[in-house]
């Protein structure tokens, strides 16, 4: 099959990892043709914006404005402005071929206009939406604006019409699907199914505990409870505040925050302020770099503000699990991952609105060290169930075997 994949993560080359880079290798290596329509924001050069890669994909990258880390105003005119530029792009390289399946993620305010038109000019090509965002209900939850503005009419009216093209919705996890089903009723409930986060498993190199622990000025003797990611208001920012200051005077733990984002300076105010000696922040590393504190840290921590009613899942949990970590997360009452994590084994969980019940979980592993290593082995294992690509790929390609 040809597919197109749009994306607004920026991807040179599908040798890198991540969740859409994972999953489109595993099209090639089954034989089909990948085209990719990456944005190239403002500020970046590029040699060449239509190539192919080293897979043998073909990367299209699309000059935009930025859309992360940059100004309200600059990220609005992107999103408003992205969709003319990639059809555009579209217009000028995918012509000649034949698409089979347009493969797209949310936000819908984007990719709407985009779909209608690769479905116009390719009407037997098939659609599936990888739903990662519901927006705009997750906007509506944390008070941005609210349901009874023009402006969430407006994007949850560009939701209901993206859902309606879409052939196949594949959502993150089974409360995922649930949501979507109950809250858009005008959809058949054989479109919408599990297609979740899922990542190819690599070999990994060892690294000296000691030194990596010495080398980035962690304790060797204590355990080390680790966020990695995005630190933006979905993440609990005041929750995590809340959460280092109720254990700031305990010698037995380590909290280490790795990551970048809207609240970041915020979470750096409070360390500048009251520097914690059982824990550390730091700006958002290279790959390599989080990847080798992970291998020597502990447990993994996932952070969602209390207020969402939407199911979020945030795909960090698959880095865990395939370092064989257990976790903790700390969430609203609608997400699974944390029940799904405690069901299987391989986690705790706790809501993020007091500070006394997350650090009940911390407890449980200070106070018995060797659990963390077997409950990182069932979390490893549920990974290689569950996680994987083969999953979220059989769930897309099922469409096609009898075609």
């Amino acid at each position: 099959m040809n597919i197109v994949f749009l994306t607004l993560n920026v991807i040179d080359d599908l040798s890198q990892s991540g969740i859409y880079t994972d999953l489109l290798r595993k099209f090639i290596k089954e034989g089909h043709n990948v085209h990719v329509i990456s944005p190239a924001p403002r500020g970046v050069k590029l040699d060449k914006y239509y190539y192919t890669d080293s897979l043998g994909a073909t990367i299209i990258r699309v000059k935009t404005l930025k859309n992360t880390k940059c100004s309200i105003i600059e990220k609005g005119f992107s999103m408003l402005t992205i969709s003319c530029l990639m059809k555009r792009t579209i217009s000028r390289y995918i012509s000649k071929i034949s698409v089979d399946l347009i493969i797209y993620s949310t936000p819908p305010i984007t990719f709407l206009s985009i779909v209608k038109y690769l479905k116009k000019k390719f009407p037997k090509a098939k659609s599936y939406l990888l739903l990662k965002d519901i927006v705009p209900d997750a906007v509506v939850d944390l008070q941005i604006f609210s349901k009874k503005s023009l402006l969430y009419k407006y994007y949850r009216a560009i939701e209901k019409e993206l859902y309606k093209i879409s052939d196949y919705i594949g959502c993150m996890s089974p409360a995922n699907v649930r949501y979507c089903l109950e809250h858009n009723s005008y959809i058949s409930s054989d479109r919408i199914e599990l297609a979740p986060n899922s990542i190819e498993l690599k070999e990994f190199e060892p690294v000296s505990y000691t030194e990596i622990r010495k080398k980035n000025d962690l304790p060797i003797d204590k355990p080390i409870f680790i966020y990695g990611g995005n630190l933006g208001k979905p993440q609990a920012i005041d929750f995590i505040i809340k959460v280092l200051e109720y254990n700031k005077s305990r010698d037995d733990r380590f909290f280490l925050i790795v990551g970048s984002g809207t609240e970041f300076l915020k979470l750096n105010n409070w360390f500048i302020h009251n520097r914690p000696s059982n824990a550390k922040l730091l700006d958002a590393l290279p790959v390599v770099d989080y990847d080798n504190l992970l291998k020597v840290s502990d447990v993994g921590l996932i952070f969602l503000d209390h207020r969402y009613t939407i199911p979020n899942y945030p795909s960090r949990l698959l880095s865990y699990l395939s370092y064989k970590k257990p976790i903790i997360a700390a969430t609203d009452i609608n997400t699974d991952v944390g029940t799904i994590a405690e069901t299987n084994g391989y986690g705790f969980s706790c809501d993020s609105v007091d500070p006394a019940n997350f650090t009940a979980c911390v407890d449980i592993f200070v106070e018995n060290q060797s659990l963390a290593k077997s409950m990182g082995e069932k979390g490893y294992k549920y990974l290689c169930d569950n996680y994987l690509v083969e999953n979220t790929y059989n769930a897309i390609i099922k469409h096609f075997d009898n075609n």
